[in-house]
């Protein structure tokens, strides 16, 4: 699931596992004790699809008025209503540099400072990125939220 919520097919995400699986056996070694081993391993598996990225030479662009598009976001938080898979397959729509950047702040919880440090960005542009991500987000969620609200109509 981590690795298809950082490319566009499920074969890249194959890719990216393998390696990612074959640094955790070669680091084993490396692991202390110290925390969870899944969330060492997760970290290995983001890693590996960090480099990834990186190795494609993806370019992220600063989006221009990253706050106004904050304000066009609706309060509605229909995030919640989705089921994961519905989620993941919005999220593999996005473009490149808003995927990456999404998944970094919203799953993995990194700040922007952060992730501009691990994808060689500004602050910025990862808060636009991350910006424009929601906004499309909110886009293809609300006919979903309309459509379900007439199903729900409907059966009553």
């Amino acid at each position: 699931m981590v690795c298809l919520r950082y490319t566009k097919s499920k074969a890249d995400a194959e890719d990216i596992l393998q390696e990612g699986f074959i640094r955790i056996f070669k680091n084993l070694h490396q692991y202390n004790f110290k925390g969870s081993f899944e969330g060492w391993m997760k970290m290995i598996i983001v890693n590996s699809a960090l480099e990834s990225i990186r190795k494609k030479k993806m370019d992220f662009v600063d989006i221009q008025q990253a706050e106004s598009v904050n304000q066009h976001i609706s309060n509605y938080n229909a995030i919640n209503n989705l089921a994961i898979k519905e989620l993941l397959l919005l999220i593999q729509t996005l473009p490149n540099g808003c995927q990456i950047i999404f998944n970094l702040y919203v799953f993995e919880e990194l700040t922007h400072k952060e992730i501009s440090i691990k994808l060689n960005i500004s602050e910025s542009t990862s808060k636009s990125q991350l910006a424009r991500a929601r906004q499309l987000l909110q886009e293809k969620i609300e006919p979903q939220k309309v459509n379900n609200k007439k199903v729900f109509e409907t059966n009553e």
